[in-house]
């Protein structure tokens, strides 16, 4: 049986100290359950008391996490869990990574920051290349991230205008069972890209954009027989586009344009007989070096840890009944 040993950290900011502990003390509850180690708060110190091995993956997450803090990072059970998950990972030397520059200020006065080192290597596939696959669960920020980027290259002026689509209704576009006028039927079905750039740009903002035509969002039947130039065109819930659907897209991308195409292989509403253009696509295009594709896990979600476990049951059964 190892011995029980203690490790002090010096803590100048008590600040942090009273942030690292959490709101009813929950990361410090997540970190004892992880590690078997008690923490104690002292004036100027952190006290660390437990077995040698946790206690080093302990000290390394404490200086972590006081980096992450003396960079403006709001120490949250989510990243404190996943700063902890890497560190017990051995993937110490990735976690500097996630401490950076935003990639854009919402409207709000918000820095949006990649979250896990999955999200940042998402962000780098978009910057790189002018086409670019987010595949993932929900709550990976595939969608959010890329209207990030969108809004980024709008205000650098690297393109004229915004583009964002996705199919209609899942069983393809058959809009017309729906009451209202067209802009009443497809609303609701683009209403997640509505409010990532509400949050993003703020509503005035966006609705004057909208009005000059420099921000679309529509269907994805409006895309047929056009040529995107100088455009940052975002397809969402690609997994519920046809393999004729995604080559009309992808033939869309004209001269100065950025696509971003987003979709969770797992939530597929086609009617039986129906491929997914989305698993058609990475099947059919991971060898053109030109085109980045980013894969992301449930290691990536960044909503309630909850939804972690979930997606991880779901994948679970479902390889159960695969074999």
């Amino acid at each position: 049986m190892e011995k029980i040993r203690q490790k002090r950290i010096l803590v100048q900011d008590m600040n942090f100290a009273r942030e690292l502990f959490g709101n009813f003390d929950e990361n410090i509850k997540t970190i004892k359950k992880h590690l078997k180690i008690d923490i104690i708060s002292r004036e100027g110190e952190i006290i660390l008391i437990g077995e040698e091995e946790d206690l080093q993956i302990g000290e390394r997450l404490i200086t972590e996490l006081q980096k992450m803090s003396n960079k403006g990072e709001n120490l949250n059970l989510q990243n404190v869990t996943y700063i902890l998950t890497m560190l017990m990972e051995g993937k110490q030397d990735k976690i500097k990574d996630l401490i950076g520059d935003a990639v854009i200020i919402t409207a709000k006065g918000k820095p949006i920051k990649p979250k896990t080192i999955g999200q940042k290597k998402y962000l780098e596939e978009i910057s790189s290349k002018d086409l670019t696959f987010g595949v993932g669960p929900a709550g990976t920020g595939k969608t959010y991230l890329a209207v990030a980027m969108a809004v980024k290259a709008f205000r650098n002026e690297e393109v004229n205008r915004i583009i964002l689509t996705r199919p209609a209704v899942e069983a393809g576009e058959s809009l017309g069972f729906l009451p209202g006028d067209l802009k009443d039927k497809v609303d609701p079905y683009l209403r997640p890209l509505y409010d990532a750039l509400f949050d993003v740009l703020g509503v005035d903002k966006f609705q004057k954009y909208m009005e000059r035509g420099l921000i679309e969002v529509a269907p994805l039947a409006y895309m047929r027989g056009r040529t995107l130039d100088n455009s940052f065109i975002i397809l969402d819930e690609a997994q519920n586009t046809t393999k004729e659907q995604m080559k009309m897209f992808l033939t869309r991308l004209g001269f100065g344009s950025k696509a971003v195409v987003t979709g969770d292989i797992t939530q597929i509403d086609l009617p039986r007989g129906k491929f997914s253009g989305l698993k058609n696509a990475v099947a059919v295009l991971k060898d053109i070096h030109e085109i980045g594709f980013c894969f992301l896990t449930e290691k990536d979600v960044v909503r309630h840890q909850l939804v972690q476990k979930i997606i991880k049951a779901y994948d679970i059964a479902e390889n159960k009944k695969d074999k």
